[in-house]
């Protein structure tokens, strides 16, 4: 793979294999390339690999052929301690599951990122509380998670994501666990972000929300195939 300052994120004849009582291909040699700065949408009918494809591309799990590239870094030539360095500084991540530490209120939540990279504890919480005042929430920064709205938690969520200003966001059904009119709300923030100069990679299956996404990389049996493709398959 060329080195295209353009691209910060590259991945070429994709693998991962599941093994158990069957084995089952869940990638089958994926290729796809995401520019800087750009909104994508991994979509595709439940079972496809979508949640696998970014698991492997973030770095979260491994994969068992290909190579993926980060903004320059081949994580299949990393050690795990590495890859999970490398994340921590340069990846966000918003789940479908808030994934709040339930004993820490808003602010602490957020500002978890930046402790992990070593910045100071009064740095960590004023960009926390700078992060949470622009998201609407500074009024409840001192809120532990049971005491905040689905809505809210998956904004604290987006929050700690997005603190320590990292090179690529990654969101996994973000909106799945939330009402439409907070669904709606926290996609409102990733467009705003994206708008901003974020690089956003997020897997849906509403088309709600994949409408707000540049471009849509589709997602049927572990491989990419185009929109036409899916309907002949799926019909």
């Amino acid at each position: 793979m060329g080195n295209d300052q353009s691209l910060i994120v590259s991945a070429s004849r994709l693998r991962k294999v599941y093994r158990g009582a069957n084995e089952v291909e869940a990638l089958r040699g994926i290729d796809l390339q995401v520019e800087r700065g750009e909104m994508v949408a991994i979509v595709g009918p439940s079972g496809s690999g979508k949640t696998t494809l970014l698991n492997c591309l973030s770095g979260l799990d491994g994969f068992d052929g290909g190579q993926v590239v980060v903004d320059g870094q081949d994580l299949s030539k990393m050690s795990d301690r590495a890859r999970t360095a490398y994340r921590s500084k340069n990846m966000g991540f918003v789940f479908q599951a808030f994934n709040l530490l339930p004993v820490l209120s808003a602010v602490e939540n957020v500002e978890i990122p930046l402790l992990l990279q070593n910045v100071s504890s009064r740095d960590s919480r004023r960009r926390a509380l700078e992060m949470l005042e622009t998201l609407g929430l500074a009024h409840r920064a001192n809120h532990r998670p049971d005491q905040l709205s689905g809505g809210e938690q998956q904004r604290v969520a987006v929050a700690r994501a997005l603190v320590h200003k990292p090179a690529v966001v990654w969101a996994d059904e973000p909106t799945g666990n939330l009402d439409s009119k907070s669904g709606e709300a926290v996609m409102d923030l990733l467009k705003e972000l994206h708008d901003m100069g974020a690089t956003i990679i997020m897997v849906t299956h509403d088309p709600r929300y994949a409408r707000h996404a540049d471009r849509h990389i589709h997602l049927f049996d572990g491989r990419v195939v185009d929109e036409s493709a899916v309907d002949a398959l799926i019909q």
